[in-house]
């Protein structure tokens, strides 16, 4: 093979034993992922991220932050309290609150990784953008999830959107998100 591929893999079996060597070999610092986001409301969406970043990483935090872009409904301590009731005490889990820049948040966890999920190809446009700034600024790397098919368009606006205009009574957005979340939509637009 002369293409750049081929010089790359030109011994697939001992590129494939080597990928078997170092993935068999013990490890005994933890892989840790950070995924940030407003999570005003938190969605169906954000949750999928979260399990499937469960599955790829010793412990997820999952970071409640402040993006001076937008205007939360829900406050950062509200966010937080219904991330965990929706996540429970799982001991691989960890939720906070932050602020100031996420590549500094990152470094003081002592994670390996931040985690994105991707709904779209603007998202990616914009994540990828992101991460750039975030590898070349801040030395950290960046794992992008994208969202399966059920929930790629699921957006805290839209939902926030969707409620404001009388839609929490018609039953539907519990496809979308939590009923727990629905409930606390409600009492937050009745008050």
């Amino acid at each position: 093979m002369n293409s750049e591929f081929g010089l790359l893999f030109s011994n697939p079996i001992r590129y494939s034993e080597f990928a078997i060597e170092s993935v068999a070999m013990p490890n005994s610092r933890q892989r840790i992922a950070v995924f940030p986001g407003t999570f005003d409301p938190p969605t169906l969406g954000h949750l999928g991220i979260i399990e499937r970043a469960r599955r790829l990483f010793d412990r997820t935090i999952v970071a409640v932050g402040v993006n001076p872009e937008k205007s939360p409904l829900f406050t950062a301590r509200e966010r937080v309290e219904m991330l965990r009731e929706e996540l429970g005490d799982a001991p691989d889990v960890e939720i906070e609150a932050y602020t100031g820049l996420t590549m500094d948040y990152v470094k003081n966890k002592g994670a390996d990784v931040l985690v994105k999920g991707i709904r779209d190809s603007d998202d990616l446009r914009n994540e990828l953008r992101q991460a750039n700034v975030n590898m070349i600024a801040g030395d950290v790397e960046t794992v992008f999830l994208f969202t399966d098919d059920q929930t790629a368009l699921i957006s805290g606006s839209l939902i926030r959107q969707i409620a404001e205009m009388g839609g929490l009574s018609s039953g539907k957005l519990e496809r979308l998100i939590p009923l727990s979340v629905v409930n606390r939509l409600r009492k937050k637009l009745e008050s």
